[in-house]
């Protein structure tokens, strides 16, 4: 469980390495940008795996309760 908070909170705070969204928070990302990562596949490695997350959160609605965590 300790794993898979870090991982989160990781995730949440990573920044977005490239594209439109540089510098942005991986939290932050419109949703419609994660949406087209899901649909056209997320990059390999652990980005990849930090946007999925980040899109299951946002997609169950989540990202309110989160947003306290941002650094």
């Amino acid at each position: 469980m300790i794993d898979d908070k870090a991982a989160l909170v990781a995730a949440i705070n990573q920044t977005m390495p490239f594209g439109k969204y540089a510098g942005r928070k991986l939290l932050t990302l419109p949703e419609p940008y994660l949406v087209w990562f899901h649909s056209n596949g997320f990059p390999p490695g652990k980005l990849g795996e930090q946007l999925a997350l980040i899109y299951e959160v946002k997609l169950n609605g989540l990202e309110g309760m989160l947003r306290p965590l941002l650094k």
